[in-house]
């Protein structure tokens, strides 16, 4: 099936590897689990023991061509996401809606703000605005620390790149302004810890 962005570029799915010298800006090293892989472990531990609802949002895919080889079997050849998404999580924690954005980085010391985009953002500062908690989180892989850091600093960073300023936000910043994220068992990434500390 040939799936396609809304610019009509085709999506091409990145293959696991273990490899943490890869070129590619997601590596899958560690236990060989993705940040989101982790983010989804933990947020079912967090809805089975009751401590929060926080789902991963599906991306929105309008399906374009069919084939039927036989009656009983239909086959999808060619979809398009329809849109671009927002962020990657959002869901309910003490009373308090959350939304978030995950990444992962092979970058020792930064994290392109390529990695984001403008929409989310945008949609980062109205969560803000009326009063929700917004942040993104950060692994960076080579070290395997991951990092909670508020919607405000990506906002101001992105307004500086907008601006001719850098085009990334430091490793620097993460360790001055964001919050290590302690990494367990059970729950995995247990975000919600810095969250507690941070918002309430």
């Amino acid at each position: 099936m040939t799936v396609f962005y809304p610019n009509g570029q085709p999506f091409k799915a990145t293959p696991r590897s273990v490899n943490n010298n890869s070129d590619s800006d997601v590596v899958y090293g560690h236990r060989g689990m993705t940040l989101e892989e982790d983010l989804n472990v933990t947020n079912r531990y967090y809805l089975e023991v009751d401590q929060a609802v926080i789902y991963k949002k599906p991306t929105p895919i309008q399906i374009v061509k069919v084939d039927y080889p036989k009656r009983s079997a239909a086959k999808i050849t060619e979809a398009y996401f329809r849109k671009a998404s927002t962020t990657d999580y959002n869901g309910v924690y003490r009373g308090k809606y959350i939304d978030f954005e995950a990444k992962e980085t092979t970058h020792a010391q930064y994290i392109p703000l390529k990695n984001f985009h403008a929409h989310q953002v945008e949609h980062m500062k109205k969560i803000k605005h009326h009063g929700g908690i917004g942040f993104i989180i950060v692994k960076f892989s080579q070290t395997g620390e991951t990092f909670l850091l508020d919607a405000d600093y990506l906002a101001y960073y992105w307004s500086e790149a907008k601006r001719g300023g850098r085009k990334s936000i430091p490793k620097q910043l993460f360790l001055e302004k964001g919050h290590a994220i302690p990494q367990n068992y059970l729950p995995r990434i247990d975000y919600l810890r810095v969250v507690n500390k941070v918002y309430f």
